[in-house]
Parts: structure tokens; C-alpha cells; sequence
């Protein structure tokens, strides 16, 4: 008796998994984006807290290509807190800092560098110590 239960509920189970409704494949998908994004912004968070312990002249620029590359290899919400993440750096550097225009420049083209999958080293300053 009790197998005929088991093998009842798991006739359930995966008729139940196998006929899911749309919405809830909606809901799983937003449920990974939500997931991406934080993972994303932890990225970001872990790559400014890298460069401010290198304190590595000239290694600005490989911070920005590394986190925005390691946010956006998450997936689609990960690229998208890393793209909010740097224009909101960028868009308060810009204003704030006095860094000017063409730093802001640089830094995003270095942020869409990394956020496309391009290699960070590319930006890496000789010297910079392997850990970073």
C-alpha cells in the first residue's frame, strides 16, 4: 500500500513540474535576474574594495574592466547592476570629483569593455600585484 502512495505522489509530483504554467517559469526567471543582480553588485563592490586596498597607480581603469567583466558573466542582471552601478559612479564622479570628462570617458569605456566580455587585463598596469 504504501508503495502505490509513493508511486501516486510521484506521478504528481512530475506531472505537476511538467505542465507548470508559464507564470511561474516568469517567475523563476525573475527570481535569477533578481539573484544576477546582486551577485553583480557584489562584484562591483569587491572589485572598488580591491582597488582601494591596492591603492596601485594607474590601475583605476583594470578595477572598472574586472568588475563590470565579473558582474556581467552572471548573466543578464548582473550586466544590469553593473551598468547602473558605473553610470551612477561615472554620473557623480563627473559632477563632484572634478576628475573631468575625459576620465568619466575612459572609466565607461573601460566599464563596457569588461560588461562585454572583454578581457580586464587589458588594462592591467605592470607591476600590479597578482591578488588583484
Amino acid at each position: 500500500m504504501r508503495l502505490w502512495v509513493c508511486i501516486a505522489l510521484l506521478s504528481i509530483v512530475l506531472c505537476v513540474s511538467a505542465d507548470r504554467p508559464r507564470i511561474f517559469e516568469k517567475i523563476a526567471e525573475a527570481g535569477k535576474f533578481v539573484r544576477d543582480a546582486a551577485g553583480g553588485a557584489r562584484d562591483m563592490f569587491r572589485a572598488y574594495t580591491d582597488m582601494r586596498e591596492a591603492n596601485y597607480k594607474g590601475a583605476d581603469k583594470y578595477f572598472h574592466a574586472r568588475g563590470n567583466y565579473d558582474a556581467a558573466r552572471r548573466g543578464p542582471g548582473g550586466a544590469w547592476a553593473a551598468k547602473v552601478i558605473s553610470d551612477a559612479r561615472e554620473g557623480w564622479q563627473s559632477r563632484v570629483s572634478g576628475r573631468g570628462a575625459e576620465d568619466t570617458r575612459l572609466d565607461q569605456e573601460a566599464n563596457e569593455w569588461g560588461r562585454r566580455g572583454g578581457d580586464p587585463n587589458r588594462y592591467r598596469p605592470k607591476g600590479l600585484p597578482r591578488r588583484y
